[in-house]
């Protein structure tokens, strides 16, 4: 009988190499990944779910600025989520692994702020990401079948920390974000870093069907891009995810294995919670059905006054011209022209335009040899092709959904 519960698993991922290229990357930590993978892979049938690999990626510049604006820290946080996320699909790629869909393995990276060289500055326990500390992950509760690392002396290193928050007895659940003490001196050490716009109120767009890497990649972003506030937590931040209705979506290819509206936002919901949530409790909820553009959403309320609106949009603006207080805007290098026409709209209504922040396309054919590695390759990120796939299955007798 299937397990309700997906079997999830955790790989400590020390710093990418800089600049995180692909290449550096694989020599650094493809074996492990490879093996990994395949491990994880194997539980897959345990459930009716597919496994869980959540990625403990350590990313230094998070523990050393964790005062800094996210607008400064963006570009090389996406930089080694981008990386990581590309490495698992060229791996899965030429391994035949699936990373797609409830029949293989669900990867989620999860930002952590850590250094190999000094914890001096590392949050305290917070329990809201999506920038969290080892002691999060600590004690946040969550049970993993096998924790994996990394052999090299920064893998070691943060494997060791890992255990080592583990079995501190010290309780700092009272904690719920990674402010701290002397939050003003850290201000003006870091001056002009500091005075880069401040985004509390971010959106994104996408039908997000059958989430898979990419989107990942781009809520994963839209996320972090939303700054704490500095010097306490009475203000409120939102990121809005804006979700394509269903009636814009009956053209689409394979429609007969499109997900519904609902589904799609719960995949949106469940993937943010795990990247978000380190508390035993889920976040409360709150649903809106008003009349007019946008009126529809989901919103899930975290620590902070932290609030995801899972928004159903009618059209490719989206609250972006109806929410003025929005003032950033995530897009992927091939929506580039979308963020264009927001800002066009949004000058028409004398508002300020949106700072964009662009997601890597993730694409790596010239790391595949073979037109089967590369088809596998766009078939981990793309709704279309996971369609497909599923629409073949459906037309075989006894084959599963």
């Amino acid at each position: 009988m299937d397990s309700p519960e997906a079997p999830r698993f955790i790989l400590f991922l020390p710093p990418v190499p800089s600049p995180p290229s692909l290449k550096s990357l694989k020599a650094a930590f493809g074996d492990t990944i490879s093996q990994v993978l395949k491990e994880v892979a194997s539980h897959s049938s345990d459930s009716q779910h597919a496994a869980i690999l959540e990625v403990a990626l350590a990313i230094p510049e998070l523990s050393r600025n964790q005062h800094a604006s996210r607008s400064t820290l963006y570009d090389g946080v996406q930089a080694s989520v981008a990386a990581v996320y590309k490495l698992v699909c060229v791996i899965a790629a030429q391994g035949k692994i699936n990373v797609e869909d409830s029949d293989g393995v669900d990867v989620r990276v999860l930002l952590i702020a850590w250094s190999p060289v000094g914890s001096d500055g590392q949050p305290k326990f917070a329990s809201c990401g999506p920038v969290v500390g080892l002691d999060t992950l600590a004690r946040c509760g969550r049970q993993w079948q096998f924790a994996f690392g990394v052999e090299s002396d920064a893998g070691e290193k943060m494997v060791k920390a890992f255990v080592s928050a583990k079995g501190s007895r010290e309780q700092d659940d009272g904690v719920q974000s990674t402010s701290t003490k002397g939050s003003e001196a850290s201000e003006h050490q870091q001056g002009s870093t500091l005075s880069r716009q401040r985004n509390q109120h971010v959106a994104v767009g996408g039908t997000f069907d059958h989430l898979h890497i990419g989107h990942k990649l781009l809520l994963t972003m839209t996320v972090f891009a939303v700054d704490e506030a500095v010097k306490d937590n009475q203000t409120e931040r939102s990121a809005t995810i804006g979700i394509t209705g269903d009636q814009l979506l009956v053209n689409k290819k394979h429609a007969e294995v499109l997900e519904s509206w609902s589904d799609r936002q719960e995949a949106v919901r469940a993937f943010l919670d795990s990247i978000l949530n380190f508390n035993p409790s889920p976040p409360s909820t709150t649903t809106r059905n008003d009349a007019g553009p946008n009126g529809k959403s989901v919103d899930l309320h975290y620590p902070s006054n932290l609030t995801i609106k899972c928004t159903e949009i009618q059209d490719p603006f989206g609250p972006t011209i109806t929410d003025e207080q929005i003032s950033a805007l995530i897009i992927s290098g091939e929506t580039r022209s979308g963020g264009k026409a927001v800002n066009d709209k949004r000058k028409e209504k004398g508002w300020k335009e949106l700072e964009v922040f662009e997601v890597d396309v993730l694409d790596a054919e010239e790391e595949l040899e073979g037109l089967e590695a590369k088809e596998g390759f766009g078939s981990k990120l793309s709704s279309t092709a996971i369609r497909e796939k599923l629409a073949r299955q459906t037309d075989v007798p006894g084959s599963r959904m």
